[in-house]
């Protein structure tokens, strides 16, 4: 069993928001491979999915980003999903606009989110897709620029980018972390 989660914030005011561009990736991944993220709990929308005979949970974490540990510990434990088949996909301040990098263990690199899931697994030993937002230009304004609205550009930039991560997603999902890193290419 695998579990992928995309991290974001429950609530129309901050849909299609640059955090929430783990969420926008779910929807993404759904649309393309025709299911649902509906069933729901109170710490998650979620969906049982098979892709290529690999059973996996898919989750949107309802309990805002700075508590979204709460939802990976409960779906891994209720799943028996070890930290190394669990996959982040998030935003990432650090990283360029619409450019796509991936990262196993580590630091959570600032992203509460992150913070919250080594917290409660007790571990950094999981893989991550992190997506670029790209930062402001002056640190005060961090929280309005990850909160503000992408336009119709940047989504249709994003859901094109959308793409080089579920090659990825599909070559973890069937090889593992180390195989799939090897064959990981984000190009622009």
């Amino acid at each position: 069993m695998k579990l992928i989660v995309g991290l974001g914030n429950k609530g129309s005011e901050y849909a299609h928001t640059r955090h929430n561009i783990g969420f926008e990736f779910i929807d993404y991944l759904a649309a393309k491979h025709k299911f649902q993220v509906s069933a729901k709990n109170s710490l998650a929308n979620f969906s049982e999915k098979k892709f290529d005979d690999i059973d996996t949970v898919v989750i949107k974490p309802l309990t805002y980003m700075n508590l979204s540990g709460d939802a990976v510990k409960f779906f891994a434990s209720k799943y028996k999903v070890v930290p190394t088949n669990i996959i982040i996909i998030h935003d990432e301040i650090d990283i360029p606009p619409y450019k796509i990098k991936i990262k196993f263990g580590g630091s959570d690199g600032g992203h509460n989110g992150i913070k919250s899931i080594i917290e409660r697994l007790g571990t950094k030993e999981f893989p991550r897709v992190r997506i670029g937002v790209g930062k402001p230009e002056h640190k005060s304004q961090t929280v309005d620029h990850v909160l503000g609205k992408m336009d119709k550009t940047d989504m249709e930039t994003y859901n094109k980018k959308f793409e080089v991560v579920e090659k990825f997603l599909l070559d973890w999902l069937n090889v593992g972390y180390t195989k799939a890193a090897g064959k990981f290419k984000d190009t622009d």
